[in-house]
């Protein structure tokens, strides 16, 4: 079997590497891509049997270009770089990586959150100020304690229930916004309408898939139903905020700060208005990128492609 990885970097980048799928049984070649653009696509693949892909498109122009193609391992949770219809019914088993960076992503929620509420950089980059200081202690921001606040939740699946045992562990009331029923919930968190969690969180944290019902779930009009003083954090999808109304709100000081490791379009274009918006916090969607998830992803990645040789596909998303 001939394999294909197109943009293999934003996997292993300089610390892991990809031996364990070199040296699995039935695999004879394996083609390995830091990045590939998409003029560079089919080309590369022209002799895969197997085609890993992070963010690199593969649409059913390109299958129907590549005869020897079965199967595309995506190297990411989610799998829309894959028309995985198309691929159904071109017999092309499409798989994903579930579950590997839960832990990962739920505590950079954490440290965006603490960031603020204990301003740890300010307070890091401003340690020379610290001498000057007439008492033993000085702070020139506000502080705030977790204990007793309400955090809300929207999308209670794996990341989101991680999410939810933390904030309890901080001694949060957690609120979630779940298809699940209320008993079905871990103990100590509360179903509750996303109209409820509007109103009451303090801390609002997104952690839904993104579809139609929930593309720019963050609007104008439902800023408008948040506290002033709530903190808002998206680790889910850039498109489930409308950028502008996040840094229009937060220009107005509608919304005390957007916490972000995800944006709408990635790399963001240099208007986006988030970069030059008040209290907003971005990280370059690196909450999955810990040397302990990407090792993981590898792991199953390699699981999955033997399972496919062995002819008992998993995680496969396009049955």
């Amino acid at each position: 079997m001939k394999i294909v990885i197109l943009d293999g970097y934003s996997v292993t980048q300089e610390d892991l590497n990809w031996q364990q799928l070199q040296t699995l049984e039935g695999v004879t070649d394996v083609r390995i891509y830091d990045r590939t653009r998409a003029d560079e696509t089919l080309e590369r693949c022209a002799e895969a049997d197997a085609v890993l892909t992070n963010k690199v498109v593969i649409t059913d122009e390109i299958m129907a270009a590549l005869p020897r193609l079965r199967y595309i391992g995506v190297l990411a949770t989610g799998y829309n770089v894959v028309d995985g219809e198309a691929a159904r019914q071109r017999g092309i088993v499409v798989t994903n990586i579930p579950a590997y960076s839960t832990a990962s992503v739920a505590q950079l929620v954490f440290a965006h959150l603490l960031n603020i509420t204990n301003s740890v950089a300010h307070y890091a980059e401003a340690a020379s100020r610290w001498p000057a200081s007439p008492d033993f202690t000085w702070s020139d921001t506000a502080l705030t304690e977790l204990a007793g606040k309400t955090f809300g939740i929207f999308g209670l699946g794996a990341i989101g229930t991680a999410v939810a045992h933390i904030a309890l562990a901080f001694g949060m009331h957690v609120l979630a916004v779940s298809s699940r029923e209320p008993e079905a919930l871990p103990a100590g968190v509360t179903k509750a309408s996303w109209t409820t969690v509007l109103r009451e969180a303090d801390v609002l944290s997104l952690h839904c898939p993104l579809t139609t019902d929930t593309r720019e779930m963050i609007n104008g009009e439902t800023l408008s139903q948040m506290k002033s003083t709530a903190i808002l954090i998206n680790t889910g999808r850039g498109p489930l905020v409308n950028e502008q109304a996040v840094a229009t709100a937060l220009q107005e000081g509608r919304l005390a700060a957007y916490c972000a490791d995800v944006l709408s379009t990635e790399p963001p274009s240099t208007d986006n208005p988030l970069l030059s918006a008040p209290r907003c916090y971005l990280t370059p969607h690196i909450a999955w990128a810990t040397r302990e998830a990407r090792q993981r992803l590898i792991g199953i990645a390699v699981t999955n492609l033997r399972a496919f040789i062995e002819r008992k596909p998993v995680n496969v998303v396009n049955r």
